[in-house]
């Protein structure tokens, strides 16, 4: 049985929440295989709203296991937070929710270097959540990190003292910065106490299990293919590799493997933080897609930049992770354009392209734009594809064709509910 992989194509914040939680009950596990709590999947519930940041988007559905893969930096305060919401909603998981020993932690020291790194970019920052995530790899990568298996070793303390002296070396390079060390490393400790109560998996041999025993296992990506640390807009990206590359690293599976990849685009583009983005709108339509689609960060709560959706973009990622689906997210959010324009060619050093430049934060470049006539009506109650107005089914067709690929969901809202499946 193959391993199915659902990513975002943008640069995160695509709904990849929403689709998880609706294809989750096709399946028996659903893992995340990267990132850390710098995401925010969002799921909409009757009416109850929920925001995951480490624990996979298969939570709510019952009898589905979730696996927090190796790939991962889990951060014991936020996912506490994660668990007590989840035992405030008398929602029964604990039994059904595995972490890898392999997945790495982050420390309050790494948090406290994030935001000090941060700081004395000034003008250069990169847009950083200050979430301690980029630290946290980099000590993965330094052979340097404590992780999850660890907390459970009689020598964990010596350990985790042994990192903090280095983070605290380190910090004398950067300018004080407002963050209350003694009382943070509190609560950590603490939640690290709880966290031992939580079931452990060597990931990779539980994974290929599952996979022999026949299950259909669904990997979950974090953040979006353009903040790939290899092929994203670098250096405005995260720490992990978000492509369907990352789901061979960050869960120990071998590439045959991988199945079905579903690549998740909103009907539009946004970005949150600093880095290129080519078809920004700096104008009043931009202004109009972020008030219609409630564009501010889930896991941040900073506005995000708005655009108009970028065909050369998607075609990229949809080469590099071997997209077999697109889902189309949000598309009610232009349900009040007389127009709406798609990005179709890139024009830089004098010519007209469709493949993204190597420095494309350093190159002068405008967008080519094609306009399409708005739909002008509204989505709600629309679950069947046959049913939408003419023209957004011209809108998909079209997306279709450019970017050579089947759209096989339309999201019309953020309901779970609120789903066109074809």
């Amino acid at each position: 049985m193959a391993v199915d992989v659902i990513l975002g194509l943008q640069w995160g914040d695509e709904g990849k929440g929403k689709i998880v939680d609706y294809l989750a009950d096709q399946y028996d596990v659903v893992c995340r295989f990267q990132g850390g709590p710098n995401a925010g999947h969002t799921i909409v519930i009757g009416e109850n709203k929920y925001v995951l940041h480490t624990i996979p988007s298969g939570i709510f559905r019952q009898n589905i296991l979730n696996l927090v893969g190796n790939g991962v930096v889990l951060d014991p305060i936020t996912f506490l937070k994660e668990i007590d919401k989840l035992d405030a909603a008398n929602i029964p998981f604990r039994d059904r929710l595995l972490i890898s020993k392999k997945a790495h932690l982050i420390l309050p020291t790494h948090r406290m270097l994030d935001a000090a790194s941060e700081a004395a970019k000034g003008k250069e920052k990169i847009g950083s959540t200050l979430k301690g995530i980029g630290p946290t790899y980099m000590d993965k990568t330094g052979r340097n990190g404590l992780r999850i298996g660890d907390i459970l070793l009689p020598d964990f303390d010596q350990r985790y003292a042994k990192l903090k002296k280095k983070h605290m070396g380190l910090l004398k390079a950067y300018p004080s910065i407002d963050f209350d060390l003694e009382k943070e490393e509190a609560n950590w400790l603490d939640c690290i106490e709880k966290l031992r109560a939580f079931k452990q998996v060597n990931g990779e041999y539980f994974i290929n299990q599952q996979i022999k025993a026949g299950k259909k296992i669904l990997a979950e990506g974090a953040q979006g293919s353009m903040l790939d640390i290899d092929f994203g807009t670098y250096p405005y990206v995260t720490s992990s590799n978000t492509i369907t590359a990352g789901v061979c690293t960050g869960l120990g599976i071998a590439p045959h493997l991988i199945g079905d990849v579903i690549g998740i685009t909103k009907a539009y583009c946004t970005r949150v933080g600093s880095g290129p983005f080519p078809s920004e709108l700096f104008d009043e339509t931009g202004e109009k897609l972020r008030r219609l689609g409630h564009e501010f960060g889930a896991t941040t709560g900073r506005p995000r930049r708005c655009g108009w959706i970028d065909l050369p973009q998607l075609k990229y990622t949809i080469m590099i992770n071997g997209v077999t689906k697109i889902v189309l997210t949000k598309m009610d959010v232009l349900n009040d354009f007389e127009h709406i324009s798609v990005a179709d060619k890139y024009q830089y050093d004098g010519g007209v392209h469709d493949e993204l430049p190597y420095d494309i934060d350093g190159t002068e470049m405008t967008v080519q734009l094609t306009e399409k006539t708005g739909w002008n009506q509204g989505l709600e109650e629309i679950t069947d594809y046959s049913k939408l107005p003419a023209l957004a089914k011209d809108y998909v067709s079209y997306l279709e064709k450019e970017l050579d690929t089947p759209v096989s969901m339309v999201s019309t809202g953020p309901k779970r509910s609120e789903l066109i499946v074809r």
